[in-house]
């Protein structure tokens, strides 16, 4: 008995002494994020990690939050983001952290590395011309650039592809031609260096020039690197609109060529003679998977894009780069050229002014040059009007005159197509914007309410008052189907030993604000979001906390 007692001491100490946690969640509505109905319990987080899910009336934490009538789901993926930039300006990542995201997936095409010194050197002349933007190059390779972004300190986690687009202008300049052998093998090691970093795969943007320079072969050869590491295709295809039947046979054919999954960014049916192709696209995609291949979509919830004025004009005259562009729209012969091609269709190049049906469904939206700020939330027919010109010829103009390509709204989308995308299964979600602060420099031009807006609009609009998907499968497409079609580890489901990124909301008042005519307007409901296993938000208010890591893929060989 004496030996027992020790013994049975310790158990009774046990016994009374209460478990404890960095952070205790209180009786939420816990949704694990793989589309399964919610469980109203309790969460625990240590450290970075969820270490409980259950009934923890008898633990203990060192700080506790009430979160009854509150759905807890983890943290969402932004699967195109373009936060690149606002990162480095901001890292608070206001707009995004309140709605929920924490996680940043760049790469849409372009990257920001790898890096030469010429492409350095051009990042830093568009500084100069919008000295708001101003920033250092602190480095050369895209795990370089993403690592950066952690020392700065960034409240979301971010993640990038290697943009296709800008091995090429490393490789090639601006040049319209394809790579030499020997060009293309170089191309191909930048692929290898970026997947061994941590890139996710290989990113297009294939309506854009120098983008579209690109052959099919070409971009097969680039995915066949990835393929090797696991990775993935993702791309902007090469029409939305009058092509697309054909852009979607490219992706597919280079999912199948290079053996790797691929993804569809921003899948839409752009202007009104192509609304009525959703159901073909559809069936090749359905054909696709079903003959083994993966071929997913994402989606902003908006019927317009954005993009800039570039998107209005044919690629040749924009070879080389904005100096030889503006020099060819100031030649009168060439001008003449372009403006033919701009008023007139074609399926060699996606003209997305005449996609949009009129020039009253342009926006206006970031210029760099003072003088024209005058014109930001005007139509193009409206700025046209005061320059007593064409539209067309005022594009051109705009473009001269502020040396950038003005950043630009099209209205081109069905609302219905939008919502019969909303409830595809393979369908996740991207705003295409950065994640900007609601003040400074970043007021001082528009934006499109995406920024603001993309996330909350899906859960507030679409799945709450419009009904088209349940929230527990809004929250799959916004978690869990990401995370596995980016093949990242311990993301994404809200289970115990994976990652604390927690997005804590209340469906009933989730909401987007922004608007095209007053875009910085922060979304509202969100109440607290983790990042990490540290809060970032905290009854809706940005903690200034900044614990985003570098989150990186499958062929990334050390610790993620």
């Amino acid at each position: 008995m004496r030996k027992l007692l020790p013994l049975l001491l310790l158990l009774s100490f046990a016994a009374c002494k209460k478990q404890e946690f960095d952070v205790v969640l209180r009786g939420g509505t816990v949704y694990d994020g793989s589309g399964k109905a919610p469980v109203v319990t309790d969460v625990g987080i240590n450290a970075d990690t969820i270490a409980f899910i259950g009934d923890l009336s008898k633990a203990v934490g060192k700080k506790e939050i009430e979160v009854k009538g509150l759905a807890v789901a983890p943290g969402f993926i932004n699967m195109l983001s373009w936060a690149t930039e606002s990162l480095i300006l901001d890292g608070n990542s206001q707009g995004d952290i309140r709605q929920g995201v924490t996680l940043e997936v760049f790469g849409e095409g372009s990257s920001m590395g790898p890096l030469n010194e010429k492409m350095k050197a051009d990042a830093l002349d568009d500084m100069r011309r919008n000295p708001d933007y101003k920033y250092d190059i602190d480095w050369t390779t895209l795990g370089e650039y993403l690592e950066s972004l952690e020392r700065r300190g960034v409240a979301p986690n971010v993640a990038s592809f290697i943009g296709a687009t800008t091995v090429r202008v490393h490789e090639l300049n601006y040049d319209n031609r394809l790579p030499n052998e020997e060009e293309l093998m170089r191309m191909k090691a930048l692929v290898k260096q970026a997947m061994e970093e941590g890139a996710l795969g290989v990113g297009s943007s294939l309506i854009y020039a120098p983008a579209n320079y690109s052959s099919t072969e070409e971009l097969i050869e680039l995915s066949k690197v990835a393929s090797e590491y696991g990775g993935m295709y993702i791309t902007h295809m090469r029409s939305e609109g009058n092509g697309i039947f054909g852009a979607v046979d490219e992706t597919i054919r280079i999912a199948k060529e290079a053996n790797l999954p691929a993804e569809i960014y921003h899948l839409k049916m752009a202007g009104n003679a192509n609304w009525n192709k959703l159901d073909s696209v559809i069936a090749k995609i359905d054909r696709a998977n079903k003959s083994g291949l993966k071929i997913t979509a994402d989606m902003y919830t908006y019927t317009a894009g954005a993009t800039g004025l570039d998107a209005s004009m044919p690629p040749w005259v924009q070879e080389g780069g904005m100096s030889a562009w503006i020099k060819r729209l100031k030649d009168p012969k060439i001008r003449k050229r372009a403006l033919d091609e701009m008023r007139n269709p074609s399926d060699k190049w996606e003209n997305l002014l005449l996609m949009a049906g009129s020039p009253d469904r342009v926006l206006l939206l970031d210029f760099a040059t003072d003088s024209l700020k005058q014109f930001i939330g005007k139509s193009l027919a409206e700025v046209a009007k005061i320059y007593g010109k064409s539209p067309e010829e005022t594009a051109m103009d705009l473009v001269i005159a502020d040396s950038t390509r003005v950043g630009t709204a099209y209205f081109m989308m069905s609302e219905d197509n939008i919502r019969r995308q909303i409830a595809l299964p393979y369908l996740s979600f991207g705003s295409d914007a950065g994640s900007l602060t609601a003040e400074g420099i970043f007021i001082k031009t528009n934006t499109h309410p995406r920024a603001y807006g993309n996330f909350s609009r899906l859960l507030g609009k679409y799945v709450r008052d419009e009904k088209v998907i349940s929230l527990e499968e809004a929250i799959r497409k916004l978690t869990s189907l990401p995370a596995l079609n980016l093949k990242i580890k311990k993301r994404g489901s809200l289970l115990p030993g994976y990652y604390a990124d927690l997005a804590i909301f209340d469906p009933a008042l989730i909401k987007d604000n922004a608007t095209f005519e007053k875009p910085h307007q922060y979304s509202s409901g969100m109440v607290h979001v983790f990042v990490n296993g540290t809060q970032v938000l905290n009854n809706g208010e940005h903690t200034g906390a900044r614990p985003g890591k570098v989150v990186r893929g499958p062929g990334w060989k050390g610790a993620n």
